[in-house]
């Protein structure tokens, strides 16, 4: 029972990480496909990075889905999928700068804006929602490999005792 709920926790887990790339790939593929070569050259770099880091996820999150096929040191890739979706992340933040999203003259208003504002805030939500989830996984794999290393210390010192 014990080793159930941890593994269909980690399934959960994963599922979140597919889920909320995917989200983010779509609404952030949809400005994109929206801009069309029209516009400044640096944040398309920017989406495109973050496309990559949503599409490098989607493609690991359903690898590692499979419970047997890595293990126990996974936890590294896990963490630095992490440190590149938090930088994905203040990408998508600083692109609003300059936006008037959330201030108190565009609440009225039911402009295409705040329809853009909307869906660029849900794409950073996700965005954020997958960077900690990544996060998550990485420390509970850093954990397991920890507790396997302090029983296995245990079993060695306390073998030879005499």
């Amino acid at each position: 029972m014990s080793k159930t709920i941890p593994r269909s926790a980690a399934i959960a887990l994963r599922v979140v990480q597919v889920a909320s790339a995917t989200i983010v790939a779509g609404i952030v593929g949809y400005f994109l496909n929206a801009l069309q070569g029209g516009g400044d050259a640096w944040p398309i770099g920017r989406w495109i990075y973050v496309q990559v880091v949503a599409g490098l996820s989607i493609v690991l999150g359903c690898v590692l889905i499979i419970p047997n096929l890595h293990g126990c040191f996974v936890w590294p890739v896990d963490i630095i999928i992490s440190l590149a979706w938090f930088a994905g992340f203040g990408n998508l933040i600083n692109d609003l700068d300059g936006i008037l999203c959330g201030q108190i003259n565009s609440i009225g208003s039911v402009s295409g804006t705040n329809a853009i504002c909307s869906q660029w805030k849900a794409g950073e939500s996700f965005a954020f929602i997958s960077a900690m989830v990544w996060l998550v996984t990485g420390f509970w794999g850093l954990f397991y490999v920890w507790r396997a290393d302090q029983q296995r210390l245990g079993y060695w010192t306390g073998r030879y005792d005499v």
